[in-house]
C-alpha cells in the first residue's frame, strides 16, 4: 500500500500561482502511476494531470499551458499551477494507480486533499 499526503494549497487571486506537492510513503517509480485530481462543490471529480506508466505527462484541456506536473524524486510529485482562474477552485487530490504489465490500473490510493481557492 501507499499513503499520499498533499500540501501547498491555499487562497490566491486570479492570475496568481500555487505549487502543490504530494509525498508518497513508498518509492513510486516503476510501481505506481501518479496523478492530480480535483473536485469542486457540486461537480464530479476530474483528472487534472497525470503520469502514464512510461512517465509521460498528460493534462486536462482546461489546464494545458497553465499547469505542470513534475517528479521531484521517487517519493514526491508536484503540480505547478500558474495563471490561476476562479474556476480552478477545488479540492485537489493526489492519487496512485498500481502499474501492472507496464500499464496504469485503477487509482486505488488517495490523499486527503488540499484546498485551492482562487478569487476574482
Amino acid at each position: 500500500q501507499v499513503q499520499l499526503v498533499e500540501s501547498g494549497g491555499g487562497s490566491v487571486q486570479g492570475g496568481g500561482s500555487l505549487r502543490l506537492s504530494c509525498a508518497a510513503s513508498v518509492d513510486t517509480y516503476r510501481w505506481y502511476c501518479l496523478a492530480w485530481f480535483r473536485q469542486a462543490p457540486g461537480k464530479e471529480r476530474e483528472v487534472v494531470a497525470s503520469f502514464s506508466s512510461d512517465g509521460s505527462p498528460t493534462y486536462a484541456d482546461s489546464v494545458k499551458g497553465r499547469f505542470t506536473i513534475s517528479t521531484d524524486n521517487a517519493k514526491k510529485i508536484s503540480l505547478q499551477m500558474n495563471s490561476l482562474k476562479p474556476e480552478d477552485t477545488a479540492m485537489y487530490y493526489c492519487a496512485a494507480a498500481p502499474i501492472v504489465w507496464y500499464k496504469c490500473t485503477d487509482y486505488t490510493y488517495w490523499g486527503q486533499g488540499t484546498q485551492v481557492t482562487v478569487s476574482s
